[in-house]
């Protein structure tokens, strides 16, 4: 997990540049991951929280005048990124639903009796109709969300017609766009033809750069991976497939049901470990929000 220890930037240009460097690590990163896993989204996660903690910071130490608009502008973006996190916790906390009810397929004797072989042939089918349940559940919150919330992600992440606090908060309204995207593409709905749509490439800046190469990179690998909309989670994808094989191996007749248990067992537990993670640092994320916007309210109220 990234670390929140590095010193925030004391200028408009430092950040922009801080929000290049974190950009092209996230795309590193992303090579070096499976696809969508919980692993690598606690990246993205934690990268979010990092560019909102350097962007409070410099807000801090620009010594912004009284009245002006830019409170309410953060307050705005703040108000956003906590309305799509609890749109993510909502997700990743529903995925309970799934995991544990899975959880009982691995118990038993091995090889199953007759009897526990129904038994676990049942409770599958009560885990896909689960997961069912969840994607379409999940589609309509992603369907209101994602306009609400202006989850679109667009290339154009340097603007002229922006400078000093305005440039920062711009490019950071648009950098936590595509990492927003990102989390809800894996963990809520993503439809693969529109979620992440090709785009021209801009490379006016450093940061525009870095932005569209995460992008092209996800949108990249959307288009190889999937075909279907849907949850891209690679821990839930991997314990259902692991549980269509079990299914196989029962029904089958195989001798190597204990072999296809052990591989649902670990597909589980890495599935549950991975959204306790998530909702963990979402929670720490949301006490940052809060603090960074008394800091800023405190900071105007003595000055």
């Amino acid at each position: 997990m990234m670390s929140h220890s590095r010193s925030p930037s004391t200028s408009v240009a430092g950040f922009l540049s801080f929000l290049s460097e974190q950009l092209d690590n996230l795309d590193h990163l992303f090579l070096s991951h499976n696809f969508m896993s919980a692993a690598f989204l606690h990246h993205v996660l934690s990268t979010l929280r990092s560019f909102h903690s350097h962007l409070t910071s410099l807000l801090h130490k620009l010594h912004l005048p009284l009245g002006d608009k830019w409170l309410d502008e953060y307050m705005d973006e703040t108000s956003r990124l906590w309305d799509a996190c609890h749109l993510i916790k909502s997700a990743v906390s529903a995925l309970e639903n799934y995991y544990s009810p899975a959880s009982t397929l691995f118990r038993g004797p091995h090889p199953p009796t007759p009897h526990l072989c129904t038994q676990v042939i049942r409770a599958i089918r009560g885990c896909e109709r689960e997961l069912t349940a969840l994607q379409h559940e999940n589609r309509s919150m992603a369907e209101i969300k994602i306009h609400t919330l202006s989850l679109k992600f667009k290339d154009n992440v340097a603007s002229k017609r922006y400078n000093g606090f305005r440039e920062a908060l711009h490019a950071m309204r648009q950098v936590s766009t595509l990492l927003l995207l990102i989390l809800v593409s894996g963990l809520v709905y993503c439809w693969p033809e529109t979620s992440f749509y090709p785009g021209e490439p801009d490379e006016s800046s450093a940061l525009a750069a870095s932005a569209a190469n995460l992008h092209q990179r996800v949108a990249s690998a959307v288009g190889r991976h999937h075909h279907e909309p849907g949850i891209m989670l690679y821990e839930l994808r991997r314990s259902a497939f692991a549980m269509e094989e079990l299914r196989a191996e029962i029904e089958g007749a195989e001798a190597e049901v204990g072999e296809k248990v052990e591989s649902l067992k670990s597909s589980v537990e890495a599935l549950q470990c991975g959204a306790e993670g998530i909702i963990g640092q979402l929670d720490d994320f949301f006490d940052e929000i809060v603090e960074g916007r008394k800091t800023l309210l405190n900071m105007c109220s003595h000055r």
